[in-house]
């Protein structure tokens, strides 16, 4: 299986044609008590997780400005604990001129220990998906250290550089989803995910789509059994519409995961594409305890805004066992298959994919 490592910031330096620092105390009682938690004596907390598409293509092909923005957007990610983002591509070397991506204007600012290594741009070497010039822009910041970071591409694709057919050009990044495990507190792992789903509307899209969360959904049955899981990103559906809800809704009862907007209030925002979802288990418990997209935080001096998209905060509260990892494989919302994934640790490979 394919993995990169997390590196500290301090050891980070592709393109395309076409928080809150944790607080180590327990949660208020009534917060707890909102979400089906209780106070005890466990290890408990919370924290604040970001995700935020930064529409991080070649300026002229994004659909913000990421040439003026990325520099903005940089500093104001300190202020969550973890952060996951997508559309976030490192040039290749040597950089291609007129066509440059921002990855490390937008980790030039971030004070998080623990940063993911970004893929490669494949430039069209990938046999499984030779349209693709760049990776899956799928990187992640954290003040807790995470282990090996599996990177996975989804099985299908549609729409190239020729958008006539309808299609929104998908087969040009090496689109998925990645995972690590993240050790929140000494004993307290969680496996969190991060996605970028398929854009576009055609017949095709909507097909694909659904076999991306089914194969997502069957993922993480193997890899994050009876585990604690948080996935997070770009999820690429509008479940106000009743074929988005459809695919959404079959994930969630796939997966064992909860809309953190099934549990909270979201308001208007609770079909948006940007989602977090999520489930307790191996002994760790997780409640959502706010949702909030960062409209007014993200925002330049003009009034425009940094991507077109929104980030998405969501503080979690949560509480653990603590001590050594769990090796009883815990319990989600249901009944789950036993086993665990491997400990977090920090490792050393090349950044590669599964397919």
């Amino acid at each position: 299986m394919g993995s990169s490592s997390m590196t500290p910031r301090s050891a980070l330096p592709a393109i395309i044609a076409a928080a809150l620092l944790m607080a180590p105390t327990a949660p208020p009682a009534a917060a707890l008590a909102a979400t089906g938690e209780q106070a005890s004596d466990e290890p408990s907390g919370r924290f604040t997780a970001l995700t935020y598409n930064v529409a991080g293509l070649p300026a002229g092909l994004s659909g913000s400005e990421p040439d003026v923005n990325t520099e903005l957007i940089s500093p104001l990610l300190n202020a969550y604990d973890l952060v996951l983002v997508q559309e976030s591509w490192i040039n290749p070397d040597p950089p291609i001129p007129g066509l440059e991506v921002f990855h490390e204007v937008l980790v030039s600012q971030v004070t998080h220990p623990y940063l993911s290594d970004p893929a490669p741009p494949p430039l069209g070497s990938d046999p499984r998906r030779p349209e693709a010039l760049v990776s899956d822009g799928l990187n992640r910041m954290s003040r807790f250290p995470f282990g090996e970071l599996t990177r996975v591409m989804w099985d299908n694709c549609f729409g190239g550089a020729d958008t006539s057919d309808g299609g929104a050009a998908d087969c040009l990044s090496q689109k998925g989803f990645s995972v690590a495990t993240t050790t929140i507190a000494p004993g307290v792992e969680v496996d969190v995910y991060n996605l970028h789903g398929e854009a576009g509307n055609t017949p095709l899209d909507q097909q694909f789509r659904a076999a991306d969360f089914e194969q997502l959904a069957e993922f993480i049955a193997v890899r994050s059994a009876g585990r604690a899981v948080i996935v997070g990103g770009d999820f690429n559906l509008n479940t106000d519409r009743a074929v988005d809800r459809a695919v959404f809704d079959a994930f969630l009862a796939a997966a064992r995961l909860t809309d953190v907007c099934g549990v909270l209030d979201c308001g208007e925002d609770a079909d948006r594409i940007d989602k977090f979802v999520y489930r307790s288990g191996g002994g760790v418990t997780i409640a959502p305890l706010t949702h909030r997209f960062e409209r007014e935080t993200f925002r330049r001096d003009d009034g425009e805004p940094l991507s077109d998209h929104d980030p998405l905060a969501v503080t979690f509260a949560w509480t653990g066992r603590g001590g050594p990892a769990p090796e009883d494989g815990g319990g989600g919302p249901g009944p789950v298959a036993s086993g665990a994934a491997p400990p977090a640790r920090p490792v050393s490979a090349e950044p590669t994919f599964t397919g």
